[in-house]
């Protein structure tokens, strides 16, 4: 056994020598075999360690008597410990989240807490093989994607350094007879026991029909999970050079892309496009599943030129021509609604601003960017405000007039900008000007001298 995780530490170099190790333990047969087969190797290696347990609080006196235990057990080996109790439930009930979520994160945040105030390099966690296998089993089950596929990875980042799993090659049968052979007398959770735990399940009924079918299945899921471990990050790594290219727009929360140029990738590559992008916007948390990717995929691959796909944790992404935007953000627009004072200006919700003077002359310069309105016309006041249903407009060089609505279309302005884009209208209710977007009769620029209001819309 010691040889076998010796073995394995070697071939993953999962620990430099000269370095410092916090072992998670719960005091049961895993975690506790583990310290002490750390500890024994510890002089090989030339590392520290230190123990660190985390009382949940769930079985009141129980686990208490458990966490004495692991102190009483790193006594008798001379071992470091830091021990603490946190009321888990207390913790659930004001977040309302679940037990085991909330315990997970109080246990991994005092390792934490533990690794920084001894400097430590790594933390140790007690999976096994058996842990693999389930593991695995349950993402397929679940619909997970991406390398999470790949099950518990060996050894990741975590805080000022890295988490390692050493007894991934170990199973818990070999665990066991440790535990027995060497007197470590561990401590047992009840709930292991409980079919209410999907890891539990697939434990008590799926794991032993699988060993029955071939002793060597432990190799066999590791070797899986670290061959698929290093195809995903060779093809995510691939995936992030091509969205280098079609990403248009990122800031907090929201990334833009466009759609044209993902509909080009190779079929793995855009999945793992939509993967890495939302992995990215959800904090790595692994919210969504194989049936979120191939929405999201057939909505950026089918032919209408707009819409909107609701995620979880209110993830909203919603198509306009050839862009895409993913983004927590509501699309609700701000309404606005008022006037621009002559000479004066105002600034917009969406960040530009309108600026007015008066102007005496031939213009010169042109461009949509600017309105030239004869002063003989212009009648006050002009308001500045967004679209409104059945917003009509006469367009400058045709007769009659047309709906806003339509020009945007035209114009394939993207839906999530026509609410923010500022309509100029006169004092009779008129829209002289959509800036950027269209023209009106009203600017009409003639080669003799003449008195014109002007309106610049620009940065701010």
């Amino acid at each position: 056994m010691i040889q076998r995780v010796d073995q394995f530490i070697e071939k993953h170099q999962l620990m430099k020598k000269n370095s410092s190790v916090v072992v998670g333990v719960s005091g049961g047969p895993d975690s506790l075999a583990l310290l002490h087969i750390l500890n024994l190797l510890k002089e090989k290696y030339d590392i520290k360690i230190f123990a660190a347990h985390v009382d949940h609080m769930f079985r009141g006196e129980e686990s208490k008597k458990e966490m004495e235990f692991v102190i009483d057990f790193c006594q008798k080996f001379n071992i470091p410990c830091c021990a603490k109790q946190i009321n888990v439930p207390q913790i659930a009930k004001e977040r309302r989240v679940n037990p085991q979520q909330a315990a997970r994160e109080s246990r991994y945040r005092f390792f934490k807490e533990v690794m920084d105030r001894q400097k430590a390099d790594y933390l140790a966690l007690a999976h096994h093989g058996d842990d693999q296998i389930e593991t695995i089993l349950m993402n397929l089950v679940r619909g997970t994607v991406g390398k999470r596929l790949a099950g518990i990875p060996v050894k990741r980042k975590f805080g000022p350094g890295q988490i390692i799993r050493p007894f991934l090659g170990v199973t818990k049968s070999d665990i066991l007879q440790y535990c027995e052979k060497n007197q470590l007398n561990p401590r047992f959770d009840p709930s292991n026991e409980k079919d209410a735990y999907t890891r539990n399940r697939f434990r008590k009924y799926i794991l032993p029909v699988i060993r029955q079918e071939n002793e060597k299945v432990y190799d066999h899921f590791q070797y899986f999970s670290e061959i698929m471990m290093e195809d995903e990050q060779f093809l995510e790594e691939l995936t992030k050079q091509h969205l280098n290219k079609i990403v248009i727009g990122k800031k907090d929360s929201e990334v833009t892309l466009h759609i044209e140029e993902f509909q080009k990738l190779p079929e793995p590559i855009k999945r793992r496009a939509i993967y890495v992008m939302m992995d990215e916007l959800f904090g790595n948390k692994g919210v969504f599943s194989a049936i979120h990717i191939e929405s999201v995929k057939n909505f950026l691959l089918n032919k209408r030129p707009s819409g909107f796909l609701h995620l979880p944790m209110g993830l909203k992404v919603m198509k306009s021509y050839h862009k895409c935007t993913f983004t927590f953000q509501s699309f609700i627009p701000e309404r606005f609604y008022d006037e621009l004072p002559v000479p004066g200006e105002l600034k917009l919700p969406n960040g530009k601003k309108l600026k007015s003077e008066t102007f005496y002359g031939v213009p010169t310069y042109k461009s949509d960017h600017i309105f030239y309105l004869p002063e003989k016309w212009f009648v006050p006041p002009l308001i500045v405000r967004n679209r409104k249903k059945g917003d009509r407009m006469t367009i400058k060089g045709m007769n009659g007039s047309k709906k806003v609505k339509d020009i945007f279309i035209d114009q394939k302005i993207p839906r999530q900008e026509r609410d923010l884009l500022p309509i100029v209208e006169n004092g009779d209710g008129q829209i002289i000007w959509i800036p950027l977007v269209k023209k009106s009769k009203f600017e009409q620029i003639n080669v003799t001298n003449q008195s014109y209001i002007v309106l610049q819309y620009k940065e701010q």
